[in-house]
């Protein structure tokens, strides 16, 4: 009996560590993709920068010209209107990871298509929301890059209200079918089986009473999640 005891408590040291090894290298996962996610921002900073700088030029240069002037501006408005990428929910903190999420995203080619509508407060927790939307768009994300043809990349993205509910959908390009037993999904990232992404939309999910939905067909990786308001 005491030799089952002390098994029991080595198995319980093992399996513990083991447990802190995998969240220790998720949170540096977190940190990694945070970093990449803020330098790409100022990489678009500083190319908006030098392209304003640009345009006072020409507008500089045009100041005696009105009549050009005033079609450089028409240009410029349609321009600055087809390259304005900011997503506004109309929930800051939403905005604020989807736009960062985004800005690394399409630095990998992968077209995105988002439509997001959210109200400014919620009963759900602003940590908890963000948490769920990031790990969904980490995970289409590195989907998407494994599929060496850039041009079949894709994610869809959609999140708003429906009948009393927070509806998110993601869906994403799939270069192969997602391991699942029992009809459950497992992550097959470096090897850590259902991995803590996963494992923390379901259970954030859960603490609402929401319903998470995940199928895969004809390489195509979708998820739903509905969170009761």
């Amino acid at each position: 009996m005491k030799g089952r005891v002390n098994f029991m408590k080595l198995f319980d040291i093992i399996f513990g560590r083991a447990i802190d090894r995998r969240i220790v290298k998720y949170q540096n996962d977190l940190i990694i993709k945070h970093c990449k996610e803020v330098q790409n921002m100022y990489k678009d900073m500083r190319g908006w920068r030098h392209d304003y700088h640009n345009h006072i030029q020409a507008l500089l240069a045009l100041t005696e010209k009105p009549g050009q002037l005033k079609k450089y501006l028409l240009e410029l408005n349609n321009d600055l209107t087809n390259v304005d990428t900011v997503i506004k929910t109309g929930n800051i903190m939403v905005d604020a990871i989807l736009n960062s999420k985004l800005s690394l995203i399409r630095s990998y080619d992968i077209n995105v298509n988002v439509k997001a509508v959210v109200p400014a407060e919620l009963p759900v927790s602003e940590t908890d929301l963000c948490t769920i939307i990031g790990n969904l768009l980490d995970n289409a994300m590195e989907a998407c890059i494994k599929q060496e043809e850039t041009a079949e990349r894709f994610i869809r993205i959609y999140i708003g209200i429906l009948k009393k509910q927070l509806y998110i959908s993601v869906q994403n390009s799939a270069s192969k079918e997602p391991k699942r037993t029992n009809g459950i999904f497992f992550s097959t990232k470096n090897g850590n089986g259902h991995g803590f992404g996963l494992m923390r939309i379901d259970s954030i999910s859960a603490k609402y009473n929401g319903y998470v939905n995940r199928q895969s067909e004809e390489g195509i990786f979708a998820t739903e999640i509905l969170l009761p308001l």
